[in-house]
């Protein structure tokens, strides 16, 4: 079980590894080794998920979710399977954790009194500045 929160952990046989070839520089390392790994999380079919993380995960997701729930993290920063095999569960972790928590509920608020009469005071200064630059009309025809 990988522990996400202290009341959400998900099996670890939910994710799928798979190491591929790292892009960019590197040399013969790159060329020979495959290093890089992509990590898949079906988030859709997930039985660790409750329903309110689920959507929000696939709110946060972005670009990494698929169109059937897959989200896919690449990780290929550093030179060893393991470091990057390290990185991408970090990253999915933090990720799954994020959707955890929940958006504070905002209250709907009233402006008060000064501030209207600020707004107020602003929009008639801008109108009184206006009025003085149109000049004399062209009444002398």
């Amino acid at each position: 079980m990988i522990r996400i929160t202290s009341s959400l952990a998900i099996a670890e046989d939910e994710i799928e590894e798979e190491f591929i070839r790292a892009s960019g520089p590197g040399g013969q390392n790159v060329n020979k080794v495959s290093t890089a790994v992509r990590l898949r999380f079906d988030a859709a079919r997930s039985v660790s998920l409750p329903e309110e993380v689920r959507a929000r995960l696939k709110r946060l997701a972005g670009r990494r979710l698929t169109h059937d729930g897959l989200v896919i993290i690449t990780a290929q920063q550093y030179r060893t399977r393991e470091r990057n095999r390290r990185d991408a569960l970090d990253r999915l972790i933090q990720l799954i954790a994020a959707a955890t928590v929940s958006p504070a509920r905002r209250h709907p608020t009233k402006p008060t009194i000064a501030s209207r009469e600020r707004r107020l005071a602003a929009k008639r200064s801008r109108s009184d500045r206006k009025h003085w630059r149109a000049g004399v009309a062209a009444d002398e025809d």
